[in-house]
């Protein structure tokens, strides 16, 4: 499944945090209508940053977005399953894409890039700076979360979540719902980390299923391991045998769009 290899990238810069006035711009955008002049600005560089993205990443390999914790660093039990998941997923043929950020996200792009893998990185310019993990081979990052978002989902067969907090939460069931609205296909969802997870899946079962405001197939797609072999080999014969990934199928440069 290895895809055209990406161009060299210089090491990643030191990306600053969000500034106070981009911030309180967001802000301002989300307090209701503003001038028009404000908004057309603000869709202009949505826009662009949109595009920059789909230019980023649209020669990677196959890839499979890891979810997970940026507080859980080295040392942590989670970290080394993040490390190992990182390495199945080289060893398979796929592009380690995480949130770029550290913790278990660094875990991951650790272990593709030690296996020899491709290992990307989609930051996210914050309020408080937040830097990219030192184990990608690029990083793009974004100021929109929602643009961000689109790209972790765009180009992934798959999603392996490692133990994590709000962002990994909102990953998960942003995934989910397009699955289960028929946006996109039923691609696998893997919850990896038992301990952390299985008391999720019990409120999930007991009080979101038995109040009906879920469907039993909406649980069937959250597969809960402790294995990140076991994670991986679920991601990928579901690429294969559910959607038809091929081994030798490349996108291809097209010199007058500079690519």
């Amino acid at each position: 499944m290895s895809a055209d290899p990406l161009d060299p990238a210089d090491p990643a810069p030191p990306i600053p945090a969000e500034s106070p006035r981009r911030a309180a711009e967001e802000r301002r955008f989300l307090e209701g209508p503003q001038g028009r002049g404000f908004e057309l600005r603000h869709a202009v560089r949505v826009l662009s940053e949109y595009l920059r993205g789909l230019r980023a990443l649209h020669f990677l390999g196959p890839c499979v977005t890891v979810f997970g914790s940026a507080r859980l660093g080295d040392g942590h039990s989670s970290y080394e399953l993040g490390r190992e998941t990182g390495a199945a997923l080289a060893r398979a043929g796929f592009t380690t894409l995480t949130g770029g950020g550290p913790g278990l996200m660094e875990a991951a792009n650790r272990g593709a890039r030690e296996a020899g893998g491709q290992s990307i990185g989609c930051n996210i310019t914050l309020p408080r700076e937040q830097q990219p993990n030192p184990y990608l081979d690029r990083v793009v990052t974004f100021r929109y979360f929602f643009i961000r978002k689109v790209m972790l989902v765009k180009y992934s067969y798959g999603f392996i979540a490692l133990p994590g907090g709000l962002g990994t939460f909102d990953e998960i069931f942003e995934a989910q719902t397009l699955i289960q609205t028929g946006k996109i296909k039923n691609f696998p969802i893997v919850l990896l980390g038992s301990q952390f997870w299985e008391p999720f899946m019990a409120f999930m079962r007991e009080t979101v299923l038995h109040a009906g405001t879920i469907d039993a197939a909406d649980l069937d797609r959250l597969y809960v391991t402790d294995s990140p072999a076991d994670a991986v080999e679920y991601v990928r014969r579901a690429a294969i045998d559910g959607f038809g990934l091929s081994y030798t199928k490349r996108p291809h440069r097209r010199r007058w769009l500079w690519e």
